[in-house]
């Protein structure tokens, strides 16, 4: 399977946001970005220039697909599908991304980050609504039932990211039973509950062209 094995601080780095992406070091004193809050290479604290509108576009769009942690091919079907979809383009890509049964495990705080997320779901540790579900794009729905399989209810890690789950919350679409590691999906994600500075926009210009 493909995947992005680049360094993920940098990433953070090139878009001069956090993402997220390495779990609890980014609530940390380690995180490379509190440290070093300029763009990677040797150009990374250069005077700022001018940039196009293109360049804008380029650059929302690698922050989204960076955020969520897809490739370039998935990111292009994902746009696709919420173009064919009634209402706004640029929502209904959110939208989608964030309904990603991976997005929604780290939501709910059972992963530290997606990437960590997307290992649970490809090992089988997760089920929903009862059944067994491997595949990370598999999008939610209101009123699906994600719970941790039994046998890997002692995980460590799991365990460890539950007793977190009171620093860094769970949406409002969203409830958790943290006793019975398990989570209801109450409704869909709506635009105005994701915080993150995105302009999703610029994103449909660029696949406009």
């Amino acid at each position: 399977m493909a995947r992005d094995i680049g360094a993920a601080c940098r990433r953070c780095r090139r878009e001069n946001l956090k993402l997220y992406l390495k779990g609890d070091r980014c609530y940390s004193d380690k995180c490379s970005f509190e440290r070093r809050a300029f763009g990677p290479g040797q150009h990374g604290q250069a005077r700022f220039k001018k940039v196009s509108d293109y360049a804008l576009q380029l650059r929302e769009k690698q922050k989204v697909k960076n955020m969520y942690g897809v490739l370039e091919s998935q990111f292009r079907i994902c746009f696709h599908k919420a173009d064919q979809q009634k209402g706004v383009t640029g929502e209904n890509l959110l939208v989608n991304l964030e309904r990603r049964l991976d997005n929604t495990i780290f939501r709910i705080g059972l992963a530290s980050s997606r990437n960590q997320a997307r290992q649970f779901v490809l090992h089988s540790h997760i089920l929903v609504n009862g059944k067994k579900v491997n595949i990370p794009s598999f999008l939610v729905g209101a009123g699906d039932e994600i719970t941790v399989k039994e046998k890997s209810r002692k995980n460590s890690f799991i365990m460890e990211n539950l007793e977190a789950v009171a620093r860094r919350g769970v949406p409002s679409w969203l409830e958790l039973d943290k006793d019975n590691f398990k989570a209801t999906v109450k409704t869909l994600p709506q635009r105005e509950e994701l915080t993150m500075p995105i302009q999703e926009h610029l994103i449909v210009e660029l696949y406009s062209k």
